[in-house]
């Protein structure tokens, strides 16, 4: 394992001290938040939401307009990239087609004037930390792009950096390569314990292997948390439609309780839903209540909040993604691939069957 073959370098948490970077009066990006220690910590977003630009200022290659960022207590606001203490993987991998396997891994080791043993002691725990021991003569146009992505990871964390920094790594993989090396990634920085910061605009990656998830479009950062508290607590109403699959409904709060608050649905439904932290919350206000389509259900007219027919079904594997449409309402429901299910035209009623609605701003 690199944790205990190789020499330990210091984990660090990282603080973005109020960073800003501007370009311009259109791209405008801000965060102030800790990456923990040994966290792998995710920058999700659509393109051009600020993402790259932040992993950049981090790295040292963009400055920051104002803010700070820290590596532990030690300010490297100013320090260049090459003495920031970070290893990089980038999304083209930027592998030297003219060296070995071996040879790419240890560039860095050579570069920090690591003495010839230690070099092949550590580019060997690198290649079997990454599951492509006995590929140390090969030639880079002789892997594959998993294994190449792995090549880069390797040399990435080989020099055993406080800081690793991925931008998009996955997004040259087919599908179900990018499942088995983001899979892959995770174990070697769990394994390591090195402090990371990772860019996706893939929701399902990021929820799969992010201890935090910062989601951004357009510059700003709507929401910090864990995987899941982000997919089933969303706390605006881009997040709740940028991650996973959510039906977004407009409500009207007719009722206010010290947890608890009551609103209405289109079609005048009512249904008492969790209080967010965000206040103020007044009677009579238009908010989006988002609700998975995986906590929905066909149920009697009595229990359900919508009356409807079925418009559309979508196969996905293990379960079935309804589309029921009324009058003043469509929303998604998706149930288990089961005999007895309705089909198109059928006319149903959904309720929530599970889990919880959640009150987002817009």
């Amino acid at each position: 394992m690199i944790s205990s073959k190789l020499p330990p370098g210091a984990v660090l948490p990282i603080t973005l001290d109020r960073i800003r970077k501007t370009y311009g009066p259109a791209t405008d990006i801000t965060m102030h938040t800790t990456i923990g220690a040994g966290e792998l910590f995710t920058l999700l977003g659509p393109s051009g939401c600020g993402k790259s630009t932040l992993l950049r200022v981090i790295a040292g290659f963009v400055a920051p307009t104002s803010g700070r960022i820290l590596f532990g207590d030690n300010d490297v606001t100013g320090t260049a990239p090459n003495r920031r203490d970070t290893g990089m993987v980038f999304q083209n991998y930027a592998l030297f087609p003219h060296l070995s396997v071996a040879e790419n891994i240890g560039y860095g080791l050579r570069a920090r004037k690591v003495d010839k043993r230690s070099r092949a002691e550590r580019v060997a725990a690198a290649l079997d930390q990454v599951g492509l021991a006995g590929y140390a003569d090969r030639r880079i146009d002789q892997l594959s792009g998993g294994q190449q992505q792995r090549v880069a990871l390797a040399r990435a964390v080989v020099i055993t950096p406080a800081v690793l920094l991925l931008d998009e790594p996955l997004s040259n993989l087919d599908a179900k390569l990018r499942e088995e090396t983001r899979a892959e990634i995770r174990r070697v920085q769990t394994s390591a314990g090195i402090t990371t910061v990772y860019v996706t605009h893939d929701q399902a990656e990021a929820l799969a292997i992010s201890d935090r998830v910062a989601v951004l479009d357009r510059g700003r950062v709507h929401q910090i948390d864990t995987p899941a508290t982000v997919y089933h607590r969303p706390a605006t109403e881009f997040v709740a439609r940028f991650i996973g699959r959510s039906n977004v409904v407009c409500v009207t709060v007719v009722h206010t309780h010290d947890h608890e608050i009551a609103v209405t649905l289109p079609g005048g439904a009512s249904m008492t839903v969790p209080r967010p932290a965000w206040e103020p919350i007044e009677v009579g206000a238009d908010l989006a209540l988002s609700l998975r389509p995986e906590t929905l259900g066909f149920t009697t007219p009595e229990q359900g909040f919508l009356q409807g027919r079925v418009s559309a079904i979508e196969f996905t594997g293990a379960t079935r993604m309804y589309t029921v449409a009324a009058a003043e309402l469509t929303v998604h429901v998706a149930a288990p691939d089961a005999p007895g299910r309705p089909d198109v035209g059928d006319r149903v009623a959904v309720g929530l069957t599970s889990g919880q609605a959640w009150l987002v701003r817009p």
